[in-house]
This record gives structure tokens, C-alpha cells and sequence, in this order.
């Protein structure tokens, strides 16, 4: 993978840059020598003690969000409500008022880049997505208020692009590795626990990005962005490790490296949809705390086909995955070990 241009040494700010996604992209800025803010929820002391400002803030803080644009070069909105289950109100304001606070303050400041952290769930059909690209329209109806709220923040940051405000989204599927705090550790929770189950044929092929891949195409963007004229600019990009894997072969190869039993029990899809029904209405109906066992979001995406052309990503950000598929595995089993 080409490393971004290090010339580029414009102060940026990193919203969500205590998350996992977010504190590798401060990692790589920081190694370009440049001056970096983080705005976050909660405290960072390593990232204060290396120098990086930091705003306390969270998204739906329109005002601090917007002011924390003031002086900076480039915008990397990485921070959002993500989840399978929630009140569509709480995601609303966290992704699309967030957002918009966001392009506000970039347009009240001057900010000439933006980069947005976008999500493949912006093209959810319901349907296998085998090898799509991005002319495949947003999704404008989805049982989970995560890919409908966070495709319209998309929207919104590519009809944003301007001559004085260069704008791109990344949509990142799956992002792991070591220290990876989401995906991984809720799936051999589940496989302690016995709750994992082969929803389908069991034969989906997925796309999975590892984190410093993810990182670093986010600094390939910015570059991209300051061409002129600029390929990337108004434009959304798939970002993955373009090595697509058979899911539930990967996942029982993770759990067969931990010492944990592969996973052989199977639940149709149309079974697994209707309990996914019921245990949303449920837990909507008398408000239990937390998220259900299963949503009919879920066991889609746990059976059906999940792989992106990133044909565009290669072309106009010089995109190429140098973190293997492979390579990640034993580097995440070896963490996960230790």
C-alpha cells in the first residue's frame, strides 16, 4: 500500500478518535509529524500526554462539534452511534445532526477536507451483495436505524462537496484486528456462552477489513482530496481487505485457533428471521434494557452474501490492502493469546 503524502501536514481533527477505527488514524497522523485534536465522549491521557488536544464533546453537542473544526485542514468524522438495536431518535442525532454540526463547522471555518467514515450497511437491500460497487443506490428502508441513519449522513457529506469543501466517504465493512473492541470479542463471548449458530447454508462469503488498512485508506483519501482536480471528491468508496472469506469458515477457524469449538449447528434463515421479529418486538414492547438476542438485521447479515468491488478505492486513492488476511489472523490470535 502506498503511504499517504507526508507533505500534507495540516492540522486535523479526529472525531471519535479514542474508538478503535479512530485511534489508529490519530496513530498515523501522528507519525506524519502533524498537529492532530481528538473530540470524543470520554478522556484521552495517552493521547494528551503526546501532545494531541482534545475536546470533550459528544456528537450531539452541535456547537462544540462545530467549533472544533475551527483551524483544522481536514476532518476525519470517524465518531457515530453504531449498533443492531436502539431507538431510531438516539441514532438520528448522533449520525445525521452530528454530521450535519460536522459540515457546519468545516463551512463556518474553512475547513477544506472532509473525510467521512461511512459504513456498507448504506446499501442494504435484504438481499446477497456479491461483488456490487458504489453505483448501487442508499438504502431507504432497513429493520435497524443504524445503516438508514448513517446513509442519510452520507448523503448529506457528498452533496456537501463544494470547490472551497472537498468532501469523500469511506465505507469500511467489518473492521478487526488486534485490540479490536466490537466484533471479536462479541463473537467468542457468544461461543463461550453457546449462543452462536450457523444462520443459512452457511456458505456467505464476506468481506472484512483490517484496521490498519482501514487507517491508512482514510490518509489516502485525504490525499486524494488535495489534488486538484481531486477524483475523490463527492465521490463514496467500499473499503475491504479485498479477499472475500467463506464467514463462518473464518469465524470457526478464529475459534478452532482459541481453543474453542467450532461452531456446527444451523438455523434456516426464514427461522432465524422470525425469531429475530419476535425478539424485537419484545424488547420494544416492554422496554428491556440492551439488545435482543437476534434481530431480523442480524440473520441477514449473518447468511447472506456481504463482498464489495474496490475497483474505484484502487484507482482514485491508490488504495491496496498490506495487512493480509492471513497475516491479521495470526497477529490478532497472538494479541487475543497474550
Amino acid at each position: 500500500m502506498k503511504s499517504p503524502d507526508s507533505s500534507l501536514l495540516g492540522p486535523a481533527l479526529v472525531t471519535g478518535g479514542t474508538g478503535f477505527l479512530g485511534s489508529h488514524v490519530v496513530e498515523k497522523l501522528l507519525d506524519q509529524g502533524r498537529s492532530v485534536t481528538v473530540l470524543a465522549r470520554n478522556p484521552a491521557p495517552t493521547w494528551e500526554a503526546r501532545g494531541v488536544r482534545f475536546v470533550r464533546a459528544a456528537l450531539e453537542d452541535s456547537a462544540a462539534v462545530a467549533e472544533a473544526c475551527a483551524g483544522m485542514a481536514t476532518v476525519f468524522h470517524v465518531a457515530a452511534k453504531v449498533g443492531v438495536w436502539g431507538r431510531y431518535g438516539d441514532f438520528y442525532r448522533a449520525n445525521v445532526l452530528g454530521t450535519r454540526a460536522i459540515i457546519e463547522g468545516c463551512r463556518r471555518h474553512a475547513v477544506p477536507r472532509l473525510v467521512y467514515t461511512s459504513t456498507p450497511s448504506v446499501v442494504y437491500t435484504g438481499s446477497d451483495l456479491a461483488g456490487v460497487d458504489e453505483s448501487l443506490p442508499l438504502t431507504t428502508s432497513c429493520p435497524s436505524p443504524y445503516p438508514l441513519t448513517k446513509a442519510m449522513a452520507e448523503r448529506e457529506v457528498l452533496a456537501a462537496n463544494s470547490a472551497t469543501l472537498r468532501t469523500v466517504a469511506l465505507r469500511p465493512h467489518l473492521i478487526w484486528g488486534a485490540g479490536d473492541p466490537h466484533l471479536v470479542p462479541r463473537l467468542l463471548a457468544r461461543a463461550r456462552a453457546g449462543r452462536l449458530r450457523i444462520i443459512g447454508a452457511g456458505r456467505n462469503r464476506v468481506d472484512l477489513v483490517h484496521v490498519q488498512n482501514a487507517s491508512v485508506a482514510h490518509l489516502l483519501a485525504e490525499t486524494a482530496l488535495s489534488r486538484a482536480p481531486s477524483p475523490a471528491a463527492g465521490r463514496a468508496y467500499f473499503i475491504t481487505n479485498d479477499d472475500p472469506v467463506l464467514l463462518w469458515e473464518w469465524i470457526n477457524q478464529l475459534l478452532s485457533r482459541m481453543g474453542l469449538a467450532e461452531v456446527k449447528k444451523r438455523v434456516p434463515l426464514p427461522i432465524a428471521s422470525a425469531a429475530g421479529a419476535v425478539a424485537e418486538e419484545v424488547w420494544r414492547g416492554l422496554a428491556l434494557q440492551g439488545e435482543p438476542p437476534l434481530t431480523r438485521f442480524v440473520a441477514a447479515e449473518l447468511a447472506k452474501d456481504h463482498w464489495f468491488n474496490v475497483t474505484a478505492a484502487k484507482r482514485d486513492l491508490l488504495f491496496h490492502p498490506a495487512v493480509s488476511m492471513s497475516a491479521g489472523m495470526e497477529s490478532l490470535v497472538e494479541s487475543l493469546r497474550a
